[in-house]
């Protein structure tokens, strides 16, 4: 996209993209390295007892995802200079797809941190080797980082989303906008210009403003993200009304296609800790109801809420307990 046809300039802005990378096949640990591979079978004892003494983060990565080769040596390398505060565990995907499959990840790399035996924080996709040091020190306690270009604009787009958290739109679109002055294809200020243009209401528009990215832009992880929420709220206009919903699960509550429509229609209103125990209950009800489908909806929600959202770390380790109860 050229700053010409940029389709934020107007109201809210400026435009954006960014390149990823990703993980790669892991290397055998060294005695003491803080760097090792897991299974299925060690995984508990490698990550769940492990995190109990310090982070551990868990990099799930597959053999053929060429990305993935990118993320690794940036990892390994902020990992191994973290000084004991982090470890890390990576698990192949294809050998090892059941833990992948229950914490619903459906994009690799893709990284979750565990601490104190549970789902703490995460990122899905390739991020820069600063946004790796902010994330372990977010963990584990600030090691010591200089100040860079990468920082300073990581630093404005989490001011952004923290406005657009607290309702201010037009504050965030600046912000956003300023981000793509400096970086018109940085496809995180991209996701949230889009974001605001939904809180706006204007719902259309941001569709568009995604419809026509470049390939590898398009299938950025956050611009997926809202192009599914975008879906989200299309299909809950459909669904009816929520109160008569409410009113059918009064009299039934083993009514779990009620339940799952409710919780729909919860996501879109914004409230997701509500959706995600509607599909909670669901679960713990009747595990095999539509094979298993308020977990696969759950899981779409945490695609679109993303892995930091404190919503998805709340529901996660709930659906956690109840998976590995």
């Amino acid at each position: 996209m050229s700053g010409s046809d940029n389709p934020y300039r107007s109201s809210f802005g400026g435009q954006m993209t960014a390149s990823a990378n990703y993980g790669a096949a892991p290397a055998a640990a060294e005695a003491g390295s803080p760097i090792k591979d897991t299974t299925t079978a060690t995984f508990a004892r490698d990550v769940i007892e492990e995190s109990r003494r310090q982070p551990v983060l868990v990099d799930f990565w597959a053999p053929w995802c060429g990305p993935c080769k990118q993320l690794t040596p940036v990892i390994e390398k902020v990992v191994n200079e973290a000084g004991g505060r982090v470890k890390l565990v990576k698990m192949n995907i294809d050998d090892h797809p059941s833990i992948a499959g229950q914490l619903g990840i459906q994009s690799i790399p893709a990284v979750i941190a565990f601490v104190d035996g549970r789902p703490a924080d995460g990122f899905m996709g390739a991020v820069p080797e600063s946004q790796v040091r902010q994330f372990i020190d977010r963990l584990a306690g600030p090691g010591g980082a200089g100040g860079d270009e990468a920082e300073q604009i990581s630093a404005i787009l989490e001011e952004a989303g923290t406005l657009l958290g607290g309702g201010d739109i037009n504050g965030a679109a600046e912000l956003f906008g300023a981000v793509l002055q400096a970086d018109p294809e940085n496809a995180s200020a991209l996701t949230g210009m889009a974001e605001c243009m939904i809180a706006a209401g204007q719902n259309q528009r941001a569709r568009e403003a995604l419809s026509d990215l470049p390939e590898t832009l398009a299938k950025e992880p956050g611009i997926q993200a809202v192009l599914k929420k975008l879906d989200q709220i299309d299909e809950a206009r459909k669904l009816g009304d929520p109160v008569e919903l409410e009113r059918e699960l009064v009299s039934n509550p083993d009514d779990h296609a009620a339940r799952i429509k409710l919780a729909k229609i919860r996501n879109v209103e914004g409230k997701r800790d509500e959706a995600a125990d509607q599909l909670l209950t669901v679960m713990r009800r009747d595990r095999g109801f539509d094979d298993d489908g308020a977990r696969r909806q759950l899981l779409e929600f945490f695609e679109v809420w993303g892995p930091k959202d404190p919503a998805t770390i709340a529901a996660r380790r709930r659906l956690s307990s109840i998976l590995f109860s």
